[in-house]
């Protein structure tokens, strides 16, 4: 099977991280997001990682440029060179776009696709609205798709389950706004390189999976 090197793309509530995981235990590439990458480059000292962690300890949002170096020292390990990777949470605009671009071609790489799983925003709502967590272990459910055996019981430890204070629909509808405008300006980049697979994820989560799996081939 031919290495993968794909980025992944999706609003919140899209499942894009179960797709994620499903593509990762798919095709062996190593799965990269952003929080992932911060904890590594800290915790072994690298030199963005002495940067990132000095601008987070004075409560400073970390530059772009601080971001780019992290995803570079990252991609640059030889676990993506021999097993491609999922790229999750970077880039976030056009700026960061052109950085990565930059970034793929010193390391000699190429982009298979840009994965965008996408659902319409009332769905994405009612998903969002409708999440219910274990106070106690952190297990999720849904209201409607994944109801607790129990109401208001978790079905693994019996602890009291509620609704994070984000998951309100003012909140969700804020959120997906943000991600809308943030996003778009990417997704046409992308499109327009021929990059972007675009996936319907109002299904069956292995339907979703069986259509990545069919745009990306082998």
């Amino acid at each position: 099977m031919k290495t993968k090197r794909l980025l992944s793309m999706g609003p919140p509530g899209a499942g894009k991280g179960t797709q994620a995981a499903n593509i990762v235990e798919a095709y062996g590439v190593c799965h990269i997001s952003t929080g992932d990458m911060f904890r590594s480059a800290i915790k072994n000292g690298t030199a963005m990682g002495k940067l990132a962690q000095s601008y987070m300890e004075k409560g400073e949002l970390v530059p772009d440029s601080v971001t780019v170096g992290i995803v570079k020292e990252r991609l640059a390990l030889d676990d993506c060179k021999n097993q491609g990777f999922l790229l999750d949470g970077f880039p976030r605009n056009l700026d960061q776009a052109h950085a990565l671009d930059t970034i793929l071609a010193e390391l000699n790489y190429n982009l298979d696709a840009v994965i965008d799983v996408s659902v319409e925003n009332e769905i994405l709502i009612n998903r969002i609205i409708g999440r219910r967590i274990c106070r106690n272990c952190g297990a999720t459910y849904h209201i409607e798709f994944n109801k607790p055996k129990t109401e208001g019981v978790c079905d693994s430890c019996g602890g009291e389950l509620y609704v994070r204070k984000d998951d309100t629909r003012e909140t969700a509808e804020n959120r997906l706004s943000v991600y809308s405008s943030q996003t778009q300006p990417l997704l046409d980049f992308y499109k327009g390189r021929g990059l972007l697979v675009s996936i319907n994820g109002d299904q069956a989560v292995e339907k979703v999976f069986a259509d990545i799996k069919n745009q990306l081939g082998e």
